[in-house]
């Protein structure tokens, strides 16, 4: 994600481990290979550009740069075409990016007019730049990010529409069923007991086991199930890279014996059922030896179904909101937030671990929310003016509209609250889990999705509670963040988590794994580098929302809204007087 794409468009290979090349088939289980990233596609298109030439319009391109996380420099990614004498390009060539929804994407669009053949810019006429982030183009409606082209000072440079659009290929899945005909007799009583192993070949031709099929016993003429792959950990997305497919009599003792190979493709196998889907399995040891040797069997292709799975994004570019809230440990084990030790101290020079927590997760997490209006709520402390105890009060101060504008809105009234309730405890978290459950109850269509970031120093008081609010939010529409800050153990967090044992209350168990906890500890960077720490820290934290987000919808059955229809630039028509 962070690396140079080549303006050709060569793209890095996707984030993928990869299982090793397998020198002996093991016990069965369905290996599922890593997983590329989500990969989309940026459509760049101005209007209104500045006219830089005298005689005729400007020659635009479009270059693109991301950031570093942790240094900040910007990068070239790529550049688009130069389009001649037009102040309304709708550029052509496209910008392939890794997606990561837990990943903060800086993005700079610079333009151009293009006065020679140079590549070096500075020798051309800059018309203007424009910044945001991938998360901010893909969270706006539809996908398509329009903002006005600023860098030049005084003048109007006009304006620049994104476009993201996933990559297919991601999303397929193919299901296939494979029979074969006259394999070898390997076994010395009975027939073979055969199975096929799957095979995707690398960049550099080695090869990677992506599936094996179950085992039929005692025949030379299997039908094996059906099964279900993804096109990505098939052949990563190209429809003509070589798919080997082994075939094996299965011995008990794990020395398979080999009966022999074929080679295929994604593109070969679309064709489905067909003369050209028989394969021959060939023993290349065999065909050595004998010369008679024709094949040890033929492998035939059943059936061949495309299935695209709906995926985080196209409910986002559906319209799906994601609401985010904040909530705020007040308690008084936090320490008095006048002295430098407390853990809310207000450093005049940094942000203490709340502020940082708080920033690092809401500024990824806003970019999809539209009105940028989040609840920011407390809980733990005495509030004037008569000091009573609240594990769930508004950090502005106003109950009936608990909203804040924006992440430095957030901050503002964090600092503000700080200023005027009086730590206390206990440490409760069921309060505020409830809170954002109510609003959660209320839309269970799809349409908004709940995010709750609790930030905490402490040993919780109500676990029982918490428990019963976290098995009855497991089935609404949101998921809970919560970051231990400050030197407490946390071995209740790890309960709440769920990601070993699931999360049950009076014998109820949670419906789906909506926890996800991480200590604020183990993300200081000692060097002082705060920037790549909370980097890692919103990475960790946020990158099971996806999936939590999905397995949400596949329960309740909801499908992605349509899109809106995409955007069609404005054609000139002329007038002609009659």
């Amino acid at each position: 994600m962070f690396g140079l794409e080549k303006p050709a468009g060569q793209q890095k290979p996707g984030r993928s481990g990869g299982l090793p090349k397998m020198a002996s088939v093991g016990d069965f289980n369905v290996l599922s290979s890593s997983i590329p990233a989500t990969k989309v596609e940026l459509s760049v298109s101005c209007r209104n550009l500045l006219d830089r030439d005298t005689f005729s319009k400007s020659d635009p391109i479009c270059v693109l740069y991301t950031q570093a996380i942790g240094n900040k420099e910007w990068r070239e990614f790529g550049r688009t075409e130069v389009i001649d004498n037009t102040l309304n390009p709708d550029f052509v060539r496209k910008f392939i990016m890794d997606y990561f929804f837990e990943e903060r994407e800086n993005l700079r669009f610079d333009f151009y007019d293009v006065d020679s053949k140079s590549p070096n810019l500075s020798k051309h006429d800059f018309l203007g730049q424009m910044f945001c982030t991938l998360g901010e183009i893909v969270g706006s409606q539809g996908s398509r990010l329009e903002k006005p082209i600023v860098g030049i000072p005084g003048k109007k440079c006009g304006t620049v529409i994104v476009t993201a659009e996933e990559l297919g290929c991601c999303r397929d899945s193919v299901l296939m069923q494979f029979c074969a005909n006259k394999l070898d007799k390997k076994d010395f009583f009975g027939k073979s007991d055969p199975f096929l192993v799957f095979h995707r070949s690398n960049e550099d031709g080695s090869f990677t086991i992506c599936h094996k099929t179950e085992v039929v016993k005692n025949t030379l003429n299997p039908v094996w199930q059906a099964f279900k792959i993804s096109v990505r950990a098939l052949c990563n997305g190209d429809y003509d890279r070589t798919i080997k497919v082994e075939v094996y009599d299965w011995d008990r003792d794990g020395s398979h014996d080999f009966i022999g190979e074929f080679t295929t493709s994604y593109r070969e196998l679309s064709r489905g059922q067909s003369q050209f889907n028989v394969y021959e399995v060939i023993n290349p040891k065999k065909k050595g030896k004998k010369k008679k040797y024709v094949n040890s069997g033929t492998v035939t292709l059943l059936s061949f179904l495309i299935e695209t799975e709906v995926s985080f994004l196209d409910y986002i570019k559906g319209g799906t909101q994601i609401n985010f809230t904040v909530a705020i440990d007040f308690t008084a084990s936090n320490g008095n937030p006048s002295q430098p030790t407390s853990l809310h101290y207000m450093n005049p020079y940094q942000l203490n671990a709340y502020g940082m927590a708080l920033r690092a997760v809401g500024e990824i997490i806003q970019d999809y929310d539209s009105d940028k209006m989040f609840p920011a709520l407390g809980f733990g402390a005495r509030l004037p003016p008569d000091g009573r105890v609240s594990h769930e009060f508004a950090l502005n101060g106003n109950p009936q509209n608990p909203y804040c504008h924006g992440i430095d809105g957030v901050m503002e009234a964090y600092y503000r609250s700080l200023k005027s309730v009086q730590l206390y405890g206990p440490t409760n978290f069921a309060p505020v889990i409830n809170h954002v459950a109510r609003y959660a109850a209320s839309v269970k269509d799809g349409s908004q999705y709940f995010v709750l970031l609790i930030i905490t120093d402490g040993v919780i008081s109500d676990m029982a509670q918490t428990k019963e609010s976290i098995v009855n939010a497991s089935k609404l529409p949101m998921s809970i963040i919560i970051v231990g800050v400050g030197p407490a153990e946390f071995d209740a967090m790890e309960e709440l988590d769920g990601d070993v044992v699931r999360i049950s209350s009076r014998g109820r168990f949670a419906e789906r794994d909506i926890v996800q906890f991480v200590p604020f500890r183990d993300y200081i960077d000692r060097s002082g580098n705060h920037v790549l720490s909370m980097a890692r820290l919103a990475k960790d934290v946020l990158a099971e929302i996806p999936e939590q987000f999905l397995s949400y919808m596949r329960v309740r059955g909801i499908k992605p809204s349509p899109a809106p229809p995409p955007y069609t630039p404005p054609i000139h028509v002329l007038q002609t007087q009659i």
